[in-house]
């Protein structure tokens, strides 16, 4: 299982998830912030859980991409 975590409210919109991983990630039109797409919110922490890993490296690229640090990726 693959858990992509974005902690939403403190993203400061500079896209670079976007760029790294544009089928994960989009932006906001209302807010301008990213967006994890089909994710689960609960309390400001949006999380993905999935069963492919191939999806691992291009999540672990924007998350390495992100300025603030605010998406995690994990593997059980």
């Amino acid at each position: 299982m693959v858990i992509i975590t974005l902690q939403r409210d403190k993203c400061i919109g500079c896209n670079y998830c976007v760029e790294m991983d544009p089928i994960h990630f989009q932006m906001s039109k209302k807010d301008g912030k990213s967006v994890l797409l089909h994710s689960q919110n609960a309390k400001g922490f949006f999380t993905l859980k999935s069963p492919n890993h191939a999806i691992v490296e291009s999540c672990e690229l924007a998350a390495k991409a992100c300025p603030v640090k605010i998406i995690t990726v994990k593997e059980t």
